[in-house]
This record gives C-alpha cells, structure tokens and sequence, in this order.
C-alpha cells in the first residue's frame, strides 16, 4: 500500500475543507447536536468514494470516521498514539483524520479511540506497518541452500522469495530476516512482502565483485591508501565499504587480475557517493583514462551506476581491473560499494 499522491490529497483536503466549514457553521446553533457518549460506526479510506469499512489502515493515509457524537471531539487515538486532526474537518457523523507516521503497529492496542465532551469511544482498528524496505543482503555470493540475511525495516511476518520461489525464514526481526536460499537462486533477485507491500533489492545474488569484502581473485592492493568503513547506516549495500581521499587526477587501482566466465552477464555496476560534489572516471580494462565519455558526477548520496558490455567497447575476453580516476582536479573523499556483474 502506497501513500496518496501530494496533490491528490490536497485536492481532497480542499474539497473536504469548503464543505466542513460550511457544515460546521451551520451546526453552531444547532441544538440537536448529541450530548451522548460518540459512538464509532466505521472507518473508511477517505478517497474512497463508497467510504467501505476498513479493519487495517495505513500510516500518512487521510482516514473517515463514521458514526454519531463527533461534533464536541477533544482527542483521537490509533493504537494510544494521540493523533492531529483538524478540527473544520469534524461534523457531528464524521471525522476526517490522517494516520500519523510514528504510530506504533508491532505489540499495540489495535484500537482506534475517540474522546468528546461527553465521553469515549473505541473501535477494533489495525494500523499496519509501511511497506516493508529491502536495504541489501549479506553475503551476495552465497550458494543455493545457504543462509543470507536482508537488511532493512519493517519486517512484519514477511514473505520471502527470491526469483519468485518462497524462502525457508530461518530468523525474523522488524529490520533483519535470515533465510535458506531455495535451489535457483543464482542471479535472481529477493524480494520481500508483508500485509503491506513489497520491496524487491537490485542486486541478484551471485553477482558480487565486492559486497562487504572483496571475492577473489579481485581486491585493491593496499599502496592506494584506502580504507574501509564499517557502518551500517552509511553503507549502501551490507555493513562496510570503501573509503579513499583521492587527489585531483589522481585514481583509486583495482588489482589486475582475469576472470573470462562472462557470459552469464550483461555488463557491471558500482555504487559511489562523495562528501561533497565531485567527478569520477571509469577505467575499465586499463582504458578510459582522461576520457569524458566515461566520467559521471558524485553527491553526498549513494548513486549506482551501470555499464553494459556494449557501452564498455563490446563483450570483453575477460574482466581484468576496475579502476576510477578523480576528474574534477580537485581533492575529495570518495566512496564505494557494491562492486559486481549486473544480469538484466
């Protein structure tokens, strides 16, 4: 389940606004209003047009409670999370209201709870997590029957594939899950699915050059005074990647090694990010060097990048290095990772 598009909810929003406002200083004086406790009828997805009664919602979705006792509403919770609403989007049968995004989902109440004057109101409702993310795994160049782990969040009771054949999960947290890969794994991808969505990572296993570590035969050797970093949060596929302070003009070599068992590939990619913007050129096989036909911009962020054999010159006899030559004349921290073959 994806959230609505900006737009369409300020439509929304705006419609609902005109009409409530409206509603709400008609009812001012209206002394029919209930003084009796609320009571919850429903709860529908508010771009909904027939409003169908939901028992799971979603977080950062706008939501529609129906039932009678809303006109004098103090407090809304989902699962005891005390939750914003507008208060010209409230009449005396509905209540418009946006799920917040902090709203808890794993060991909660599963209760929305309404409070007004003249008292409470509760109504069975679960709020399920976000679709789950799918961040990396480790090790990429894992064998068929083997245990890999996927990093990510919100890994509520998932379902794990991987080329659409269903993984055995060996372990499950909301943010790792350990799974056997089922025969035919090699260069397929993993896909995770939870009650609300799915996330599919664009790596396929078997694929690596360098995930977390180097697979031989290739490394860079240590005269390139790089170093590697090992932090979680700031690597783009696994735990650890490859830092080096590279001076204008200056590369960061590849060992040379010859790898010619090519054919189940379609080319290579890479991931790399900067501190601050910078250039970078591709030597691939010893060419390239100074030319701007290969060169790609860096930013603080990870970006990957993709060559197919084609656009390298054609399928190689072999893979022999893979090098980058700093491009902007200046001197910049740049960082690598997830080194491999791509297979689509």
């Amino acid at each position: 389940m994806k959230t609505f598009k900006l737009k369409k909810l300020m439509g929304l929003l705006t419609v609902f606004t005109v009409v409530f406002l409206g509603i709400v200083s008609c009812s001012d004086d209206d002394s029919s209003a209930s003084t009796s406790a609320p009571e919850i009828n429903s709860i529908a997805l508010a771009a909904d047009e027939n409003l169908e009664p939901l028992e799971v919602g979603y977080a950062n979705n706008l939501y529609a409670i129906q039932g009678v006792g809303f006109s004098t509403l103090q407090k809304v919770y989902f699962n005891d999370t005390d939750t914003y609403f507008n208060p010209t989007l409230v009449t005396e049968n509905t209540i418009f209201v946006t799920i917040d995004k902090d709203t808890p989902y794993a060991d909660a109440s599963n209760e929305l709870k309404i409070v007004t004057k003249y008292g409470t109101a509760v109504y069975p409702f679960i709020v399920a997590p976000p679709a789950p993310e799918l961040r990396s795994f480790q090790p990429v160049n894992a064998a068929d029957g083997e245990v890999v782990t996927l990093l990510g969040n919100y890994f509520l009771d998932p379902v794990v594939t991987v080329g659409g054949v269903e993984a055995e999960i060996v372990s499950t947290s909301l943010t790792e899950v350990a799974i056997k890969l089922p025969a035919g794994s090699q260069h397929k991808y993993i896909e995770v699915e939870t009650i609300s969505g799915s996330d599919t990572w664009g790596t396929a296993v078997g694929t690596a050059i360098y995930d977390d570590a180097f697979y031989d035969p290739w490394t860079i050797e240590e005269w390139n005074n790089h170093e590697y970093v090992t932090d979680p949060a700031k690597a783009y596929q696994g735990v650890t990647f490859i830092k080096k302070e590279i001076s204008g003009w200056d590369n960061i070599q590849g060992n040379w090694a010859w790898d010619d068992q090519l054919s189940q590939y379609t080319g290579i990619r890479f991931s790399v990010r900067s501190d601050d913007p910078g250039k970078l050129v591709l030597i691939f096989n010893g060419a390239n060097w100074g030319d701007a036909n290969f060169a790609f911009t860096t930013t603080s962020d990870w970006k990957e990048y993709r060559y197919t054999w084609e656009e390298l010159g054609g399928m190689p006899e072999a893979l022999q290095n893979i090098s980058f030559q700093e491009f902007t004349g200046a001197t910049h921290n740049y960082y690598f990772d997830n080194i491999g073959f791509t297979v689509d």
